[in-house]
């Protein structure tokens, strides 16, 4: 929740507790504060349970519930695997998107995050990132997206991805454009526009 942090429920919903342990909040506040935490996008991996995404306000986050002592499965602690992303670039941004069965590759879309405001792609030059190996490395996706001048912003909820054999992305700007990223975002294509502002996108397969 936005301004209440990442809960868990260990009893199917009857209680609920902060799950915060090493995600970082503005300079200035308290980290141990839960209202001062704002995740943006939290994902579960189809493939591992047992591993959680976050793309933050104060950045990425990966957290493994297999690294406690002896695989316990209460570990708690979320490691933030941003900071690889480039500088210039940064980690934050809403959504984030997670392979359908490979728990090391998940996808991001970066935003400006220098301050509050804009919340607009970098420079204007908007790309996903993919990370292959949980986080330790990213790249750059950008082919077929705009060169310039298109501060796109992109809502929590506003790519996903199929769950085909090899997957494509798709992403909704809130400017009305539909893409999708063809061989896992290697290749964009615009896909719809002059659509409403679009809040969330999903992809129904077919059987």
């Amino acid at each position: 929740m936005s301004g209440g942090g990442v809960h868990e429920s260990r009893d199917a919903g009857r209680s609920w507790a902060p799950l915060i342990k090493g995600l970082e909040v503005v300079a200035g506040l308290d980290a141990g504060t839960v209202a001062f935490h704002d995740p943006h996008c939290v994902r579960l991996c189809p493939s591992n349970p047992d591993r959680l995404y976050q793309q933050n306000h104060c950045g990425i986050y990966r957290l493994d519930r297999s690294e406690g002592p002896c695989g316990d499965p209460s570990a708690d602690t979320w490691k933030r695997i941003g900071r690889k992303m480039p500088k210039r670039v940064g980690d934050i941004g809403f959504p984030m998107v997670v392979h359908p069965r490979d728990a090391d590759t998940a996808w991001v879309f970066p935003m400006d995050g220098t301050t509050v405001w804009p919340r607009t792609s970098p420079d204007g030059r908007p790309a996903a990132y993919v990370t292959r190996n949980a986080g330790r490395t990213w790249q750059r996706l950008d082919q077929g997206l705009p060169e310039s001048q298109a501060w796109w912003t992109l809502k929590r909820q506003a790519m996903t991805v199929d769950a085909q054999a090899t997957p494509a992305l798709y992403l909704g700007t809130t400017s009305g454009e539909l893409w999708i990223g063809r061989d896992e975002g290697a290749r964009w294509s615009n896909i719809a526009r002059h659509l409403p502002e679009i809040y969330a996108v999903e992809v129904v397969e077919r059987t």
